[in-house]
């Protein structure tokens, strides 16, 4: 269709060169993981990392930026799961390009210049593209004719194609309140040929027309000019904005001049490296095009998201990705490959992307490791489960019945490991369904949606309008400056400053009370806010002009963008609005994070150097008293491995390193290395923390730019993003002790350790213990070991003759009642309880009883440790008059809470509750002489 090509690469780069021209800054996209936001499972639109810049609780450097988003829609609102492999437009994982404006440019240049880059620099041609607008259908809001008419100024548009649509298709909203505004969506007609209604009835192709494949929506230019405050009122907001998207995939269907997404170069290369792995001919792929376009789509998707900390688990985005990774395996099965494969088509992914997403190259062995581990997992266990929900399933159709209940399909994954998907697909095969909300319901909190929610939720529980309505009157006074409050932690422990403002109870006052909650706002603060996993600061705030108050501070809040507030309780007196203050952290409870903090960098990287590179952080608490750190790992870290671990870092800390802090653009950073944290926001500026020794100069651009190079060498040890405190050297972090290690889902382990003044307490209870238990065994600490294998042997030799005494005394007991046994029905019938016995003593006695009684029945019972024990035998004879030991045992046990079953001339069972035992025996009697009186 264009007359020059284009290659994946080239559009993405065209793109954003393009915009970077017309003054927008390259915006770097964000993780796949959401940062700060659980209203999302993932990212899903470009939008995403802005959220909070509409929301008015962030401002960033730029009026106008241009980014390529990394995007996932597996859940929630957004879900295009079940279309991935049946079409050739759907996919789990895609880029989002996009431009933006924050109260700069708006509808005019918004249209100019995507029409510009359509037309005259990918060189679609004119006459196929359409421009909708916005009319609303219930005539409320105001027609868009302003985009309209811009749309008509464009050289060579055709006025009669612009097609104007109601709320669904033309009017965004960011929620059921806060920013919204029309949108006009550029649409492609591709020609009749490409109709898929052809020949229904009274069909007409049409902009937006339900099933018909002829028109491509290309790009979405939504424009940000009302505010909703409640489901019927809009408020014309004071700046406006401009966010577009428009996915890359499709964009390059379109230059590339193919029909499918499938066949561009994006995807292209996995297809043909499917083929290769398949060892398929041309025919066989066309044949088998929903397998190849599955496992194209998910093992890209999977690439990314293990690039971005994401790794196989049971829930959430955990759960994500193992489902994709084993669906794409399922498909893998039906094209015949049998032996792990995914790894290959990722390769071909990390060769294909990693130019301008350093993460796919980066984190290169942990995407291969992970995808080769889950389908090892799965094919221990997929053969089994297809098999069991193929008989569901035969039997599901034999009854007659078209739905597998949601409770079947989730005993299929917790047995079997066969995600709810893969159920689906088989199930959709031979034209059945899945209970999916039963399933959803029986499942709880391993629901896969559970995360998930509207692109954006709630704007919060508090007002922010009350803040920057107070942020607005103090800059306006001169009282603060346009960047708000100033944010200084890293230096003084107290600050000085007039008290502009007091909130309690969610507004302004002029005064507080002793026992008020109030937040208090200064100029200046040197309190740290929460953020990367490290806790607030607390401190006080005191009186300096005078007066005699004092605030105690439990927490740091920021509310809005450039308002930062201080948290507490009025202790004494009455401050006021005005007032002159200190303010001061608690410096001991500040050291003692800082050294938990920079005991956290030390910890990954020497997780890193024993356990390997894909050991990497997936979450972390640094409080005063503790540091808890999450790591991807699949297995059980070793105690020699723990050994290991703490003593690399105690090393580091007694190696006393330096750690060198610098500020630097974040593409910078990332391309020298340092280690981001999937699921944090960073900002274009970011603060590096360097532990070692760093030699190297480097020059980064925009990703895919032919001027990006890194020269020198580098003896790195630790290179990290991070915002949090830390001490100046590493030996101030005095001792690094591990208190513990354990799982905290698939894949992801943790652990807990002190340091400093953690540690040192730590060891003088532990030296405690130590000395007071030696003194128990009248014993020497360094003797413990010894003194213990001794009573341990002793114990166990002691242990040996009460059970031999013990036993000696039941067989004594039990002769004695063999002397008086019960007849019942005509039968000898021993029921009898003997203490502390063992399930094997217990057996030997029922030997003796049918030594002596060759036709007979007897039940013995003992309890140990509160927890009954029973044991039934059943002399050959009377199995044959119809009783059965198991069917015995059963019903005795079941008075115990408790249950068993065995054979028919002896079976065991155990129970609960022993205050029940002595009826239990009496049953069975009745039970005999029942069975016997039926039996004749």
């Amino acid at each position: 269709m264009p007359n020059k090509s284009f290659t994946g690469a080239q559009i993405r780069q065209t793109f954003i060169d393009y915009f970077i021209e017309r003054g927008h800054t390259f915006v770097p996209s964000s993780s796949l993981v959401p940062g700060g936001d659980q209203t999302l499972l993932f990212t899903n639109s470009g939008m995403v990392q802005f959220k909070d810049v509409f929301l008015g609780t962030d401002v960033r450097p730029y009026k106008r930026a241009v980014n390529s988003q990394k995007c996932m829609r597996v859940a929630g609102k957004h879900n295009d799961l079940d279309d991935v492999g049946q079409d050739d437009t759907h996919h789990t994982f895609f880029e989002m390009l996009g431009n933006w404006s924050f109260g700069d440019y708006y509808k005019k240049e918004a249209i100019e210049w995507a029409w510009e880059l359509l037309t005259e620099v990918w060189e679609l041609p004119k006459e196929r593209l359409w421009a909708t607008c916005f009319e609303d259908e219930k005539g409320e809001i105001e027609r868009d004719d302003e985009a309209a008419n811009y749309w008509r100024e464009q050289p060579g548009f055709d006025s009669s194609h612009i097609a104007f649509f109601g709320r669904k298709e033309n009017f965004w909203e960011m929620a059921d309140v806060g920013p919204c505004g029309p949108n006009s969506e550029i649409h492609i007609d591709l020609g009749p040929g490409h109709c898929s209604l052809e020949g229904v009835p009274d069909h007409e192709c049409k902009v937006n027309m339900a099933g018909c494949t002829r028109f491509v929506e290309l790009w979405n230019l939504v424009f940000i000019q009302y505010n909703r405050s409640n489901p019927s009122a809009l408020e014309v907001l004071p700046a406006k904005h401009v966010d577009t998207g428009a996915g890359l995939d499709r964009i390059a269907m379109l230059l590339q001049g193919v029909d499918s997404n499938y066949k561009t170069d994006l995807f292209s290369p996995m297809m043909d490296t499917i083929q290769r792995l398949a060892g398929h001919s041309q025919s066989e792929r066309a044949a088998n095009l929903t397998p190849y376009r599955v496992i194209a789509d998910h093992a890209r998707a999977a690439a990314f998201l293990i690039a971005d900390g994401v790794v196989p688990g049971n829930t959430g985005r955990n759960y994500v990705c193992r489902m994709i990774i084993r669906r794409a395996a399922r498909f893998g099965t039906l094209i015949g490959l049998q032996q792990p494969f995914l790894a290959g088509v990722a390769e071909t992914v990390i060769e294909n992307y990693g130019h301008f997403y350093a993460e796919i190259a980066r984190n290169r062995s942990a995407i291969l490791d992970n995808l080769t581990r889950e389908e090892k997992r799965f094919q221990r266990t997929v053969e089994g489960g297809v098999a069991k929900l193929e008989s569901l399933l035969d039997k599901l159709k034999a009854s007659g019945e078209r739905i597998l209940p949601g409770e079947t399909a989730l005993d299929l994954y917790a047995t079997y490991g066969l995600p709810l998907e893969i159920t689906r697909d088989i199930a959709l095969e031979q034209d059945l369904e899945v209970d999916v909300e039963g399933f959803h319901k029986a499942m709880d909190e391993h629901r896969l949606a559970s995360g998930a929610g509207e692109a954006f939720g709630a704007l919060g529980d508090e007002d922010v309008e009350i803040y920057r309505e107070i942020l607005t009157s103090l800059q306006s006074q001169g009282a603060l400056s346009s960047q708000g409050v100033i944010y200084a932690p890293y230096d003084a422990l107290e600050v000085r400053g007039n008290i502009l403002a007091l909130v309690r109870a969610g507004g302004p006052v002029s005064q507080v009370e002793p026992g008020d909650q109030v937040e208090v706002l200064l100029p200046e603060t040197c309190f740290y806010v929460e953020s990367g996993g490290q806790v607030s600061d607390t401190g006080w705030i005191f009186s300096q002009d005078g007066t005699d108050w004092e605030i105690k501070v439990t927490d740091m809040h920021r509310p809005a963008a450039g308002v930062i507030v201080h948290v507490g309780e009025v202790v004494r007196g009455q401050p006021r609005q005005g007032d002159r203050a200190l303010a001061q952290i608690d410096a001991q409870r500040r050291r003692d994070i800082m050294r938990n903090h920079t005991a956290t960098h030390l910890l990954h990287a020497s997780l890193r150097a024993v356990l390997g590179e894909h050991a990497r952080q997936a979450g972390s608490l640094v409080a005063p008293d503790r540091l808890r750190f999450d790591f991807t790992h699949p297995e059980a870290v070793t105690s020699e491995q723990l050994a290991r671990i703490e003593a690399g870092v105690n090393r580091d800390i007694l190696e006393n390193y330096r750690l060198n802090i610098v500020f630097k653009p974040l593409q910078q950073a990332i391309g020298e290395g340092a280690m981001a944290l999937f699921g944090e926001k960073y900002a274009e500026t970011v603060r590096t923390i360097t532990i070692g020794s760093h030699d190297f100069s480097s020059t980064v651009t925009s990703p895919g730019s032919s001027s990006s190079s890194t020269t020198g060498q580098t003896q790195l040890f630790s290179y990290e993003l991070c915002g949090g405190t830390h001490v100046s050297d590493t030996g101030d972090i005095g001792l690094f002790l591990i208190t513990s290690e354990g799982s905290v889902g698939a894949g992801l382990r943790r652990i807990e350790a002190v340091t400093g003044r953690g540690a040192y307490e730590l060891v003088q209870r532990r030296f405690r213990l130590l000395n007071q238990t030696a003194g128990l065994l009248d014993a020497v600490p360094n003797q413990l070991p010894e003194k213990t294998r001794y009573l341990l042997d002793e114990i166990s030799d002691l242990r040996k003759q009460i059970a031999n005494l013990r036993n000696a005394m039941t067989v004594i007991d039990f002769s004695g009642s063999l002397e008086n046994v019960p007849i019942v029905a005509g039968i000898p019938l021993l029921t009898l309880t003997l203490p502390y016995a063992d399930p094997d003593t217990l057996r030997q006695m029922t030997d003796r009883f049918r030594q002596r009684y060759p036709s007979g029945v007897v039940v013995l019972a003992s309890v140990v440790e509160g927890r009954p024990t029973l044991v039934a035998a059943v002399t050959e004879d009377l199995v044959q008059r119809g009783l059965h030991a198991g069917d015995l045992i059963k019903h005795v046990a079941k008075p115990l809470g408790g249950s068993g079953g065995g054979r028919p001339t002896l079976a065991q069972a155990g129970g609960k509750d022993a205050g029940q035992l002595g009826e239990a025996l009496a049953s069975a009697a009745k039970w005999v002489a029942d069975k016997l009186k039926t039996a004749e």
